[in-house]
């Protein structure tokens, strides 16, 4: 089954200098343990592609069902570096909420409409 990461996580996010983090945070531990071996940093560099020039760093917070990504080198020299460069990373959690998924069929009664 095909879904949206926002059908079984939520997300949020934030910028320090020229990086930002996202934290994904899953609402059930089946779908964590899932998500563990199937959202990689591989996974996340492409689909922030555009915007990551430096490496992902992902820790895992078992305790609380959540990955949560570094990522280098995303905000374009910092959010606020200068006045034309307005670059802040509080969107990148919407965006990783939009990462397209297949789950596999014995976790699909975890997913949300």
């Amino acid at each position: 089954m095909r879904i949206k990461l926002k059908q079984i996580a939520g997300a949020r996010s934030g910028d320090k200098g020229k990086h930002s983090n996202v934290g994904i945070y899953f609402f059930d531990e089946p779908v964590y343990q899932w998500a563990k071996k199937t959202i990689s940093t591989k996974f996340i560099k492409n689909h922030f592609s555009e915007i990551v020039k430096g490496d992902i760093i992902r820790y895992e917070l078992d305790n609380i069902l959540s990955l949560n990504f570094i990522l280098k080198d995303s905000l374009g020299g910092g959010g606020s570096e200068t006045l034309i460069n307005d670059a802040q990373g509080k969107t990148h959690a919407q965006a990783a909420l939009l990462l397209d998924l297949d789950i596999p069929k014995e976790l699909e009664s975890y997913v949300k409409s």
